[in-house]
């Protein structure tokens, strides 16, 4: 026996009365002759609520039936008459935030010839993404103007169900047969759909684009509607009053102060690091020199540094320098570096790989510099030896 959806023809529809068909699962899947309750479906999320005073954890759309999942095993059996209420404010929210997707599809449709591929609707933000790989800040701010003017517009937002082989005129071609289910705003977009929406535009509330960003070949807009983005603005807003007080300036001057503060930062880190590379070459050297040369004319530097950023800085310094190679080591994790200068004709990589896999080791880089991990100390011992005899 199908379910009969009694949310397709009243969006508004919480509480309702219905006879069980069926209980499985030990009392906890629940099926009905009619619901007001949505299933999961078209990226829109399920409602919650209670039925028969036991809470709905899910909704499933098996097709011709609509499974209830609920909390507690169901006390009612077979035939038996039940109450459901449907949680309103998820149910509003999610009305809000699906009726808006469509608004703003159809915006960026009739403006730029844009077209929503897939949507989403999370628990915080909802996202669509569109058959483009980029889309301007400033296209951004138009469809959002214009989106909000339709809002403000309170265009009807109609229901109907027409012959798919009839139905003209939809934003995207639904490729079913029979019976659509048929979402239109007035003057603006007309769309397949078996989701839930308000009964015009003015109850969507606010449409606030939060970000674009780029996902395979498509570009994805993020936004919220309604109540959320009322919440968001909020949240904006308080978190740019604590930087602005922290910078003991005005929100308007913050953005500009953050940008200057910001570039000081980076032209101090880029001094920083230029600082780091000239005092490592001046300790390479000291190294260097200090170093021994072989019977191959070669300098041996071993050195033990707190960090990897560290010895990195200090091999490139090294390999600079005529026949040198650097063995250098860290305590945690227990690691070690090997970097060889060109003439010395040794390959770093290669070398490293081969020894520190004798201890148990992993690890590999390019000819010039390589760096592996031990699992402990005394097998860091053991790798820097195996280095040092296989030079």
């Amino acid at each position: 026996m199908s379910t009969q959806r009694l949310y397709y023809t009243d969006s508004y529809l919480t509480d309702f009365d219905a006879r069980v068909v069926e209980v499985t699962d030990d009392g906890r899947r629940v099926y009905l002759d009619q619901t007001a309750f949505y299933p999961t479906s078209g990226g829109q999320p399920h409602d919650l609520g209670t039925l028969a005073g036991t809470r709905i954890t899910d909704v499933i759309d098996e097709g011709e039936r609509i499974a209830h999942v609920v909390e507690s095993a169901l006390a009612s059996g077979g035939d038996a008459a039940v109450h459901g209420a449907v949680d309103w404010d998820r149910r509003f929210d999610q009305m809000q935030q699906h009726t808006g997707q469509h608004l703003l599809s159809a915006v960026l449709e009739e403006l730029y010839r844009f077209h929503t591929v897939s949507v989403h609707f999370g628990r915080d933000y909802s996202s669509l993404d569109l058959d483009v790989e980029s889309v301007s800040g400033e296209r951004i701010v138009e469809a959002e103007t214009r989106a909000n003017a339709i809002v403000a517009e309170n265009r009807a937002v109609t229901t109907s169900f027409e012959d798919a082989s009839q139905a003209a005129g939809l934003r995207k071609e639904s490729g079913r047969t029979g019976t659509l289910r048929i979402v239109s705003i007035a003057g603006l977009d007309r769309s397949a759909c078996g989701g839930t929406h308000v009964r015009a535009t003015g109850e969507i509330g606010a449409i606030l684009i939060r970000k674009v960003e780029r996902v395979r070949k498509s570009a994805r807009l993020e936004f919220v509607c309604g109540l959320r983005a009322v919440r968001r603005a909020r949240a904006d807003f308080e978190s740019l009053t604590r930087i602005a007080v922290t910078l003991s300036a005005s929100l308007d001057d913050a953005p500009a102060l953050v940008a200057a503060q910001s570039e000081q930062l980076r032209a101090a880190e880029n001094e920083r690091r230029r600082l780091e590379r000239e005092l490592a070459g001046h300790r390479a050297r000291a190294l260097y020199d200090a170093a021994p040369a072989d019977a191959r004319n070669l300098r041996v530097v071993r050195q033990s540094a707190a960090t990897m950023d560290e010895l990195r800085a200090l091999a490139q310094a090294t390999i600079a320098l005529p026949r040198a190679v650097l063995v250098g080591t860290i305590s945690e994790p227990p690691s070690l570096l090997l970097a060889t200068a060109e003439d010395t004709g040794l390959d770093a990589g290669r070398l490293l790989r081969d020894e520190i896999g004798k201890v148990g080791g992993r690890g590999g880089g390019s000819s010039r510099v390589a760096q592996g991990s031990v699992p402990d100390t005394g097998r860091l011992t053991e790798a820097v030896a195996s280095v040092l005899s296989a030079l």
